[in-house]
């Protein structure tokens, strides 16, 4: 499969309701905030690994979709795979000194680790498969208005050894935000992507992802997030048309009318506005 041939911008808003969408750990895990403007943040980090666990699920041992940063996996190991399909002896921390062999090993995980073809990687540990620039990178998202984190005690009935029975119920505590609506901003890079390999059908993958990715990332702490908007500004030259804020400036999240009052609480308090007014050769599309 070729390369996709043109370049993409993207505008992703999601939101979460009495739920912690991403946990500072070095805040007690407190959702993220600015500190300057109260405005929730969360990481490309944080989406990423919501994007990979997607792909994990829907493409399940499908060849060319293997996942290289999951969950308790050990980097040197998924390298060591690619020496072995090129039958070349890793050497410490070392590429190949073969050029050719150096960029086959490369290509290799490219082509089989659909987040190292996507995202790229850093892959220049004790056994070395080179580094990888993506053609699909993340920026950080941010709350469209400040959002106030609230801290909720909690108990349990049930009690972890025999001789605390008579004691009183441990008390815990969870962090929350009542409501938060989510901007963030995505680039894909067609002249990146003729690197990696990253195709048509990987880039209909992410959209997939980004459509879906809370339908099956629910939990205690993130009960109620969901994806809201996905518009897509598509370029005909792979170069681009256009310079990115250009377009992500062409959308507009704000208040719906009358209700400016108050703590927002829901998504139909908000209203998106997209100028199609649009420089030449760029179009936009709303996927969701």
């Amino acid at each position: 499969m070729s390369a996709i041939a043109h370049r993409y911008e993207f505008v992703y808003l999601f939101d979460v309701t009495n739920g912690n969408p991403n946990g500072d750990p070095d805040a007690g895990n407190l959702p993220r905030l600015d500190p300057e403007t109260n405005k929730g943040l969360v990481t490309d980090v944080a989406i990423k690994r919501k994007i990979r666990n997607y792909v994990a699920l829907e493409k399940e041992d499908a060849p060319g979709y293997a996942i290289y940063m999951q969950e308790r996996s050990v980097l040197n190991n998924q390298h060591k795979l690619a020496y072995q399909a090129i039958k070349v002896e890793p050497e410490a921390k070392k590429l190949p000194k073969e050029e050719a062999k150096a960029r086959e090993l490369t290509a290799w995980m490219c082509t089989n680790f659909f987040d190292v073809r996507t995202f790229g990687a850093v892959m220049t540990t004790e056994v070395n498969a080179g580094q990888v620039r993506g053609p699909v990178q993340l920026a950080f998202a941010t709350s469209i208005e400040p959002v106030l984190p609230m801290e909720v005690a909690i108990t349990r009935v049930a009690v972890t050894n025999e001789k605390d029975v008579e004691k009183e119920r441990t008390m815990g505590r969870k962090h929350i935000l009542p409501y938060g609506l989510y901007r963030m901003h995505g680039f894909v890079s067609a002249k990146l992507a003729e690197r990696t390999g990253f195709s048509e059908d990987d880039l209909q993958l992410l959209w997939r992802a980004l459509t879906n990715l809370f339908e099956h990332d629910h939990s205690a702490a993130r009960g109620e997030m969901s994806a809201r908007k996905l518009i897509v500004f598509k370029h005909d030259n792979p170069m681009g048309n256009a310079p990115a804020h250009v377009l992500f400036d062409k959308v507009k999240v704000s208040r719906a009318d009358g209700l400016d009052n108050g703590p927002a609480r829901r998504f139909s308090d908000y209203v998106v506005q997209i100028d199609n007014n649009l420089p030449a050769g760029v179009s936009v599309t709303e996927l969701f």
